[in-house]
C-alpha cells in the first residue's frame, strides 16, 4: 500500500525537496509513498489569487484567509477522505514519536502549511477534523520545513524503507528515553577509548550498560522526558 501525502502549500516546489534523496528518495521511487503538493493559491477566488489579509484588530504581518484555506482542505478531503489532516503551527500540540508511529501505520497524511502570522482561527472552528501540531518551540518562516520533518519521520517507518524492521526500536524517544551513546573504530582516538563493556562481547552487560546510559542522559539532558518515563514506569 502506498503512503499518500498531500501538502497544501504556497510553495509546492519545495516538495519532495530533500525527501527526494536517501532513504525517502528511494522509497518514493519504489512507490512506497506518494508526494502530492497542492498550491493554495489555486483556491483563491479573485483575479490576484489573494490568500491573505491584514490581522483583525491591527498588528504586523498578514493572516491566511479562512475561505481560501477551507477550500483547499475541502479539495483534499474530497479526493482522499480517509487521510488525517495536520496543520503546521507553533500554536499546535507538540508532535510525538508515538503520534508519528500512528500516522505511519495509516493510509497517509494531508499537511496544511502555515505562512505569515498563521491561519484565521475560524478555519479550525469550521473544520474541526484538522489537527494542529507543532514540531517544537521554535518559529520557522513557514510550515513547509516542519512538514518535511514530519514526513521524513513517517516515511522512515514505512515497511521496507529501513534495512531492518527493528532498526528504529532503540532510537531516542521510542522507549521514552534518549538513545544511549554510540562508538565505532578505532578503539582509541585522541587518547579516548571505547568503553570496555562494549568490547567485552557480553551482550547482557552491554544491554544493561546501554539502558543505564540512556536513563542517565535523559535524566540530565531532558528532565521533562525523565519525569514522564518515571511516571509511566511506576
Amino acid at each position: 500500500m502506498t503512503f499518500e501525502t498531500k501538502i497544501l502549500t504556497l510553495y509546492p516546489e519545495m516538495f519532495p525537496g530533500p525527501l527526494g534523496v536517501s532513504l525517502a528518495g528511494r522509497a518514493l521511487a519504489e512507490g512506497r509513498w506518494a508526494c502530492n503538493p497542492i498550491h493554495i493559491r489555486d483556491f483563491a477566488s479573485d483575479k490576484h489569487r489573494t490568500v491573505d489579509d491584514t490581522p483583525a484588530g491591527g498588528g504586523a504581518g498578514m493572516v491566511l484567509k479562512a475561505a481560501v484555506m477551507a477550500a483547499a482542505v475541502d479539495h483534499a478531503v474530497e479526493k482522499t477522505p480517509d487521510l488525517p489532516i495536520l496543520a503546521m503551527t507553533p500554536r499546535g500540540k507538540p508532535i510525538t514519536q508515538a503520534r508519528i508511529r500512528e500516522l505511519a501505520t495509516g493510509p497517509g497524511v494531508t499537511i496544511l502549511c502555515g505562512r505569515f502570522e498563521g491561519f484565521d482561527e475560524r478555519l479550525f472552528d469550521a473544520r474541526p477534523q484538522i489537527e494542529q501540531v507543532s514540531m517544537g518551540d521554535i518559529i520557522l518562516s513557514g510550515g513547509e520545513m516542519g512538514a518535511l520533518m514530519l514526513l521524513d519521520a513517517c516515511i522512515r517507518l514505512l515497511p521496507g524503507v529501513m534495512g531492518a524492521a527493528s532498526s528504529g526500536d532503540d532510537e531516542s524517544f521510542e522507549q521514552g528515553l534518549l538513545e544511549y551513546p554510540h562508538y565505532t573504530r578505532p578503539q582509541e582516538w585522541e587518547g579516548r577509548t571505547i568503553p570496555e563493556v562494549l568490547r567485552s562481547g557480553d551482550h547482557a552487560k552491554i544491554k544493561a550498560w546501554r539502558k543505564q546510559q540512556a536513563e542517565n542522559d535523559t535524566r540530565l539532558r531532558r528532565p521533562d522526558l525523565w519525569e514522564r518515563y518515571k511516571n509511566a514506569r511506576d
